[in-house]
């Protein structure tokens, strides 16, 4: 598997769980699960984090905002001028991190994209050697003039084996596709997905600035990765570069985090998991036998899952879910239960026949997570780590 990019644990599109390059051991029976939490940082740096091996040193760094964290202790450099944010009145200029070698040199650059439509989507390009420790700061270029959508994703639409791309919708009205330009100082190419909406009809269309629900996995069975949103799904053509995708609507239920796709079940057929992103609830859609939906809920029990991740934490073969508790993702006076605690969690799948059962673990209780976080195996031991970056600061959760 390529190690040009280095995805969060949404991207576990595989029959294998791989995350950033690092296969996961699968077992054929549960194993006892427990986490050690680290801080890395208690500021308020970013609401999305990546993980990488930045410097070359055969260990997976963390990527959050304007700074990145050697492992394995976690030393602080700047990628840009550190910048603090102030959690309680207002945002940073980082809701999602990718890491991703652009311009093909044989180091991991970073990705970052900020305020939905109001920020420009940059990469950062790796100084590389010398540069890495003396304090240099890394270059920006535009990927694309903006992102409206709070949870863009990356998804391999263009074929097994094949580099992922990144997807988003821009300018309040058309989602796409994004890939390097052969020259990396242009902007990426963009290829379209949906067709260019109206104003009126961009909401619906999961398309405008701060738009919630995004995704990409198999929903027809063809072994193409379709595109997901909260009111249904691009079906993928042939040739990913066919513009306008057909739209098939499906209600997906409400405003949500990152979507995933998994059979659930095992009964064969793919369905759809999502979190609230602002509310309350965390749900499965059980895909039925003539392509319809019904919505089967996990849990209730605390509010703001804005950031949802699928693998396979403890090596059962079946794929459980990560999610925790966006703290003060509106303030301290916004929102469903702002103040409650700001978990991490893990639901485990367990099945009996066609029969499910989601068991909740909590990890964390004063942590929480952001607009996207990261599983990745940080220490080599093939268990499933989990990285979070949001308003209390970076932290990791190394399996035991």
């Amino acid at each position: 598997m390529s190690k040009r990019f280095l995805l969060p644990g949404s991207i576990v599109l595989l029959a294998v769980a791989m995350i950033a390059g690092w296969q996961f051991n699968v077992t054929s029976a549960p194993r006892e699960v427990k986490f050690k939490k680290t801080v890395l940082d208690r500021e308020f740096r970013s609401e999305g984090v990546a993980v990488a091996d930045v410097n070359h040193d055969g260990k997976p760094d963390v990527l959050a905002g304007n700074l990145w964290y050697e492992a394995p202790n976690w030393t602080m450099h700047e990628i840009q001028p550190a910048l603090k944010f102030d959690a309680a009145k207002g945002y940073s200029n980082s809701f999602v991190n990718f890491a991703m070698d652009v311009n093909r040199d044989g180091w991991m650059d970073q990705i970052r994209i900020g305020l939905p439509f109001d920020h420009k989507v940059f990469w950062l390009e790796n100084p590389k050697g010398p540069a890495l420790k003396n304090a240099g700061h890394w270059a920006e270029h535009v990927v694309f003039r903006n992102a409206c959508n709070e949870s863009p994703t990356m998804a391999r639409l263009t074929g097994a084996g094949k580099d992922p791309v990144m997807v988003f919708s821009f300018d309040d009205a058309q989602m796409a596709w994004y890939e390097p330009n052969a020259d990396p100082n242009k902007e990426f190419a963009a290829h379209a997905i949906s067709e260019s909406f109206s104003k009126e009809k961009s909401k619906d269309a999961g398309v405008f600035r701060y738009s919630h629900g995004l995704g990409a996995g198999d929903i027809n069975g063809d072994k193409r990765p379709d595109i997901l949103i909260r009111g249904g799904y691009w079906a993928a053509p042939v040739d990913p570069r066919t513009a306008n995708w057909k739209f098939v609507p499906v209600n997906f239920g409400e405003d949500c985090a990152q979507m995933h796709v998994y059979d659930v079940d095992g009964d064969g057929l793919n369905d759809v998991l999502s979190s609230s992103a602002h509310k309350i609830g965390i749900w499965w859609h059980q895909q039925q036998k003539d392509g319809s939906f019904k919505t089967q809920t996990i849990d209730t029990s605390f509010s703001q899952s804005h950031a949802l991740e699928l693998v396979d934490i403890n090596g059962d073969g079946l794929k459980d879910l990560v999610t925790g508790k966006r703290f003060w993702a509106h303030g301290p006076t916004g929102d469903i239960n702002p103040n409650d605690p700001a978990v991490v969690v893990w639901f485990e799948l367990q099945r009996k026949g066609r029969e499910v059962k989601w068991i909740k673990h909590e990890i964390d209780n004063d942590s929480g997570v952001g607009t996207q976080f990261a599983v990745a195996d940080l220490n080599g031991d093939k268990r499933p780590d989990i990285i979070t970056s949001n308003k209390k600061g970076v932290h990791v959760f190394i399996q035991q």
